[in-house]
């Protein structure tokens, strides 16, 4: 029934777009495969919630300690690295469409070997194929919305992704309370089946076609996904024109093309937009985006000192997490990114350290420790608050900020950052709960929450409803041009 409302909710927002452009069906088409992808990662992120308790079980064929524990579920973030080098190195060569249907096997085949697999060294095999996947289409699937769709739309699409992240997480929890975790593996492999179909009806994307001199399919791309409104047509322009005066005739070599790459280290255009995702991974693992779905049981069992009941527990947070991600969906429509971001941000630290406080007296017997009502009630709003703003916007940076010519080094160099990021949260967490517990382990992530959004504070730009021309302008020359500015731009040229 979630899973019917969540697809329901992104045709709904394609309503207003038809009536302005025909082809916005075909962007929200597009973005279909992206979300279900997605859906996927949050499977395969939420999968220790399923796979752990099952090892642990007495009656299990495979044995596991708290070390082997901790690298099944943080394995994921370390090969995600290896899924954001090869996605960037794809999409360069290939295009997004083919890049994308192409790193979907190995998530596909990597539930497949953990539903086959007679020990640890199998299930590592497969939950390593599994971060391939989910590290290469997270990158991969900001960059599609990026290119694929409208700049008044693109902020609701990205923000998508992390609802459909939510979704994934729910179902995983879901299936993991009445399935065992091989007939679970079994089930999530769907997402991945149904997304490759989609990627297969893909136009190219426009920009990489015009980054390649196809200038022609380019606009006939373009003209599918956006419509042949004026409106459409000068973005493309623009596109185009932006393209014709960084491209040159020169074929380099491999070791020029190396030199190139270093040398973008030095460019504002591509250190800014580097640094900004830097802090946004660290503000989406520290508000326990990824962290919280993998290890719920644990956390809502140490909040309510019910295992019982932490099934219903988690299940109800699932919902109203997912049901406040699309919420945000709407709001990024009508807020900009900076005020929602940071109204929400700060709200969430000082609920957050609520919680712990109060967690914090129980473990102390200073509060008796019955009403659980109230720490579990402050920590729904935490969530709320969190996916408003911390969880969905950070995804948008990597949609947004990288010009085209940056695009695919950028998204090897943020791929790295995003994957440590997740591997040491995934990695210390269960330590950290196993040392400090939950209220400590959280206390952590809101002081580390707080100082990524008070870096984010001082570079982060305003981008809604900006076209990714204009965000590339602002990265270059500090601010955004005007229609004076390219006018005396176009003097300019004319004259020389």
């Amino acid at each position: 029934m979630l899973a019917g409302r969540y697809w329901l909710v992104l045709w709904y927002a394609s309503i207003p777009l038809r009536k302005h452009a025909p082809s916005l069906s075909s962007s929200a088409w597009t973005v279909s495969g992206v979300l279900l992808n997605m859906m996927g990662q949050g499977m395969t992120l939420s999968y220790p919630s399923s796979l752990l308790p099952g090892l642990k079980d007495p009656s299990s064929t495979i044995k596991v300690d708290l070390e082997t524990a901790s690298w099944l579920a943080s394995s994921v973030g370390l090969s995600s690295m290896l899924g954001f080098f090869i996605s960037s190195f794809l999409m360069e060569w290939y295009g997004r469409r083919l890049a994308h249907a192409l790193v979907i096997l190995p998530g596909a085949s990597g539930w497949a070997i953990i539903y086959f697999s007679q020990d640890v060294t199998t299930l590592m095999i497969g939950r390593i194929l599994g971060g391939i996947t989910a590290g290469a289409t997270v990158t991969l699937g900001a960059v599609v919305i990026g290119e694929f769709t409208s700049p008044e739309h693109r902020g609701m699409f990205l923000n998508m992704k992390t609802a459909a992240v939510c979704l994934g997480n729910t179902v995983m929890h879901i299936l993991g309370h009445y399935f065992d975790w091989r007939t679970v593996a079994l089930f999530a492999v769907l997402p991945h089946v149904l997304a490759f179909g989609i990627v297969c009806t893909w136009p190219e994307s426009p920009a990489w076609l015009a980054s390649k001199k196809k200038y022609d399919e380019s606009e006939k791309a373009f003209i599918w996904l956006r419509g042949s409104s004026e409106e459409s047509k000068q973005e493309h322009n623009q596109l185009v024109n932006s393209q014709r005066d960084h491209l040159t005739n020169d074929k380099k070599t491999f070791a020029q093309n190396m030199v190139v790459f270093f040398k973008k280290f030095g460019r504002k255009d591509f250190v800014k937009p580097v640094i900004i995702i830097f802090f946004g991974a660290v503000l989406l693992e520290a508000c326990g985006r990824h962290t919280f779905p993998a290890y719920a049981s644990v956390i809502i069992s140490e909040i309510s000192g019910s295992k019982e009941q932490s099934f219903l527990y988690t299940l109800s947070l699932d919902f109203i997490i997912t049901a406040s991600a699309l919420f945000s969906s709407v709001l990024v429509k009508v807020m900009k990114r900076r005020t929602l971001l940071f109204s929400t941000g700060i709200a969430a630290i000082a609920v957050l350290f609520g919680v712990c406080g109060y967690q914090f007296l129980v473990v102390k017997s200073f509060i008796p420790r019955e009403y659980t009502w109230i720490p579990l009630t402050l920590l729904v709003l935490y969530f709320i608050l969190a996916n408003l703003g911390c969880t969905p916007i950070p995804f948008t940076f990597l949609g947004e900020m990288f010009p085209l010519a940056h695009r695919g080094a950028g998204v090897s160099v943020s791929g790295i950052t995003m994957a440590l990021n997740l591997m040491i949260a995934l990695k210390v967490t269960p330590y950290l709960m196993e040392s400090i517990k939950f209220h400590g382990t959280f206390a952590v992530f809101g002081g580390t929450m707080a100082a990524a959004l008070l870096a984010l504070y001082f570079i982060l730009p305003e981008t809604k409803d900006r076209t990714l021309q204009e965000i590339e302008d602002y990265l270059n020359y500090g601010k955004f041009k005007d229609k004076k500015d390219e006018e005396e731009e176009v003097k300019l040229k004319m004259i020389s």
